[in-house]
């Protein structure tokens, strides 16, 4: 009988907190997909400034590149904080899937 209460209590626990959090519905209907190879991060105290672009030429030994600018998303540092969580968990579980990623930075 304890079991069964205890059952009860936690679906009820859980429809209380289905009813709080708020589903989300993405409307992708202006969606506008862009290709980037490139992306450059700044920042102020408060916003975050993200600007992508494609660098079309990767010769070695170049002394300057020039990267056309394409895109620009500016977040709050709380968005962005969110974005950088959920961009480290998907990129772990690639890994996890497919192997390490090197970006030629690595120690």
């Amino acid at each position: 009988m304890a079991t069964s209460k205890t059952a009860s209590a936690a679906s009820k626990k859980s429809e209380a907190a289905d009813q709080t959090t708020p589903r989300v519905r993405w409307d992708s209907s202006n969606l506008q997909s862009s290709y980037a190879n490139v992306c450059s991060v700044t920042s102020t105290r408060e916003e975050v400034v993200l600007n992508f672009g494609i660098n079309q030429a990767w010769e070695r030994g170049q002394t300057e590149m020039e990267i056309q600018l394409t895109n620009r998303i500016i977040l709050s540092p709380f968005a962005a904080k969110r974005m950088a969580e959920g961009l480290n968990k998907l990129l772990d579980e690639y890994e996890s899937r497919y192997g390490k990623l090197s970006t030629g930075e690595d120690s």
